[in-house]
């Protein structure tokens, strides 16, 4: 069974990104140099990892990624810092 990680990505206009992975370096790196990367941080390169954390499956991991998606721009920050 695959682990899941919830992540957000500091943008290079200093936005903020959250998705969810497997595979948190190939991720990145998809945002970072390929197609594959979201179309929102396709316009905002570089990105950097700026937080994750580990969810028991994909169904937890998708509630968490809707949870931080919902919190505002302060309250990502606090979760960051």
């Amino acid at each position: 069974m695959s682990k899941y990680y919830v992540y957000i990505l500091r943008c290079s206009d200093d936005t903020l990104y959250t998705g969810i992975t497997t595979d948190i370096k190939r991720r990145i790196d998809e945002h970072s140099n390929s197609e594959k990367g979201a179309k929102y941080t396709k316009q905002r390169r570089p990105v950097n990892l700026v937080y994750s954390e580990e969810s028991l499956n994909r169904s937890t991991a998708s509630k968490r990624e809707y949870e931080i998606k919902k919190m505002s721009r302060l309250k990502k920050l606090e979760l960051i810092s």
